[in-house]
């Protein structure tokens, strides 16, 4: 699949941290983050903020579980990081990911979004074989995947795997 155009040059995919099961009569749409979940998303986005790793526009989807995700970030990145909630990264294909991404007039964009679109957006991104050998057993929950565009090769090149 063809790399998106570099309108951003840093993208971060952000895979919401481990959620709960629903409850009896609950939408999946409101499942929140369980115990580890919760933990999760505070190790990474403090990994991920300890290297320096912030983008000018976070955009998460708004189901409960990714919202949880991104206020953990927020705490680690700092209360002035742009944030957006969109209805559409929930349920969405990667191609949605995509224009989302390429529809960003800034340098970095994160989105906080769901599996198996988070990988399968990564894969269109860096291909196939990269995937695999990056992770090899799947996207895992509160996983951040950061890339950048190589202009030599005129791709994007995932340059780190931030988990917990």
């Amino acid at each position: 699949m063809a790399a998106t155009l570099p309108s951003p040059s840093r993208i971060y995919l952000l895979r919401h941290a481990e959620a709960a099961w629903a409850q009896p009569g609950e939408r999946d749409f409101d499942r929140p983050l369980n115990e580890k979940g919760y933990d999760d998303a505070e190790i990474v986005a403090d990994r991920a903020a300890d290297k320096g790793y912030r983008p000018e526009v976070l955009i998460s989807s708004t189901a409960r579980r990714c919202r949880e995700t991104t206020q953990a970030v927020h705490r680690a990145m700092g209360l002035s990081l742009d944030i957006r909630y969109v209805d559409q990264l929930y349920n969405a294909t990667p191609e949605v990911y995509l224009d989302i991404i390429d529809s960003q007039t800034v340098g970095s964009v994160m989105l906080v979004g769901h599996n198996p679109t988070t990988e399968q957006t990564l894969e269109a991104l860096i291909g196939h074989d990269a995937l695999l050998r990056a992770i090899p057993d799947g996207f895992p929950t509160a996983g951040l995947a950061v890339l950048d565009f190589d202009h030599a090769s005129a791709g994007w090149k995932l340059i780190d795997f931030v988990h917990d």
